[in-house]
């Protein structure tokens, strides 16, 4: 198939979803981000679904401050599951939908992430996916005995170096290495072992991997940086990127810039997927829509709230939240404060009404099943994306919602399969199989 004939389409599943009120929500289990049931129920469902994937973001630490005084007791994203753990656990108990997780390439060794995607692959038949990220706060360096988090460009150059040996250690082994002849004692051809030794700036890795070439060649890599590094290292090694572009122009500047870079790896456009994030509020009527969100909205505690706008307008906990938005000066990043200052007197905002602008995060679309479907076809047919990773507002009711009302729109006008082609991720994402030397 060709990957321009149906989109893909991914769940994002961290949390308990991607509103920050999502916890508070009467149909969401409060300690669902603890709970292997919660994780695994909303996998069978994408499953079930025919997605192409489930995806689990991560970060090596507690990412938040407790600005104003109060709101990180507010914050459900400080309890979660390791999520190559959890990955493991739901390989084993589902069949068809692949598995990508985050690993950081700033606080683990190549061989680390090279063994454990390479096991979670063999252990789901092939369907396992490593979604290369730097981290980047100060929280995960004090995790890891450091006082600073690495500078933007040793991240960067670190992480490229990083993905390269990991890709070294996956070819270890050609696809037949292991003969396992018991009549003549011969267990592997030793022809066809490739010890990396590997020596550069950031690592020295002798290798081989202690593991037999996956099922999949090797496991699907998603990349999901927007800067320039970043681009790179997704024009040289992805499979799949997920991108955060709010309109349709962006997305399509951002998409012909990717897809532009392939050639000089030798890559054609079809072997890189783009898929933007995408949280849709979907209702049987618009309306029916705008009062999901306007649930969602309502149940933002304001310290929340007041910690959302803190790091770009400062700390607005003295002043009455129902009031105008203050411009108090020495804000972290001036441009955005600029720019949320001017949205906010333009719109006659209160401070609790531009944090509930800001509260649901990304790119949000609110109506019917057909307004969800008319943008997404617009995007996917005008070239701005292959597909889409939904992020939704709050889980298991978001699966449940798109699932429902979305999915049949899309089948309806061909644009999402009712049925898996292949056992594998790279099988059912349209990727050509791999063998030793791709």
């Amino acid at each position: 198939m060709n990957n321009r004939e149906m989109m893909r389409l991914g769940l994002s599943m961290r949390y308990l979803g991607y509103h920050t009120a999502a916890w508070r929500h009467p149909d969401v289990p409060a300690n669902g981000a603890i709970d292997f049931n919660y994780f695994l129920n909303s996998a069978r469902k994408a499953e079930a679904a025919k997605f192409d994937m489930i995806f689990f973001a991560d970060g090596v630490g507690v990412r938040a401050a407790d600005n104003p005084p109060g709101s990180l007791t507010r914050d459900s994203k400080n309890a979660e599951l390791e999520p190559l753990t959890l990955l493991s656990a739901i390989g084993a108990c589902t069949s068809r939908i692949g598995l990508v997780a985050t690993a950081s390439t700033t606080y683990n060794e190549p061989f680390h992430v090279a063994r454990k995607y390479a096991s979670i692959d063999h252990i789901s038949g092939g369907r396992a996916g490593w979604n290369v990220v730097t981290s980047w706060s100060q929280q995960e360096a004090w995790n890891f005995s450091r006082d600073e988090h690495l500078g933007y460009e040793e991240r960067y150059e670190r992480a490229a170096e990083f993905v390269e040996v990991v890709k070294k250690l996956w070819d270890s082994w050609e696809d037949d290495a292991f003969i396992r002849d018991k009549a003549s004692g011969v267990f592997y051809d030793a022809s066809k072992l490739h010890t990396p030794n590997h020596k550069g700036k950031h690592f020295k890795v002798r290798g081989p991997l202690n593991s037999a070439r996956t099922p999949q060649g090797r496991p699907v890599i998603v990349q999901a940086g927007a800067a320039e590094a970043g681009r790179e290292i997704a024009a040289e090694h992805a499979d799949v990127v997920y991108s955060s572009s709010y309109d349709i122009t962006a997305a399509k500047d951002y998409y012909n810039d990717l897809k532009g870079r392939l050639s000089r790896f030798g890559r054609v456009p079809d072997q890189l997927l783009i898929m933007p994030g995408l949280t849709p509020y979907v209702g049987r009527s618009r309306q029916e829509a705008q009062d999901k969100f306007e649930q969602l909205q309502d149940l933002i505690d304001p310290l929340s709230g007041l910690a959302i706008l803190y790091g770009t307008l400062g700390d607005l906990s003295g002043y009455d939240i129902d009031g105008p938005v203050p411009d108090v000066g020495n804000q972290p990043v001036r441009s955005i404060a600029e720019n949320l200052l001017s949205v906010a007197r333009r719109d006659n905002l209160t401070i609790r009404q531009l944090y509930k602008l800001r509260a649901s995060g990304g790119r949000q679309l609110i109506g019917t099943a057909e307004d969800i479907v008319d943008d997404m076809e617009q995007w996917f047919k005008e070239g701005a994306a292959d597909g889409f990773n939904i992020l939704p507002a709050a889980l298991p009711n978001g699966i449940d919602d798109f699932a429902e009302l979305v999915l049949p729109e899309l089948r309806k006008r061909g644009l999402f399969r009712s049925e898996y082609e292949a056992s594998t991720l790279r099988g059912n994402l349209g990727l050509k199989p791999l063998t030793y030397g791709d």
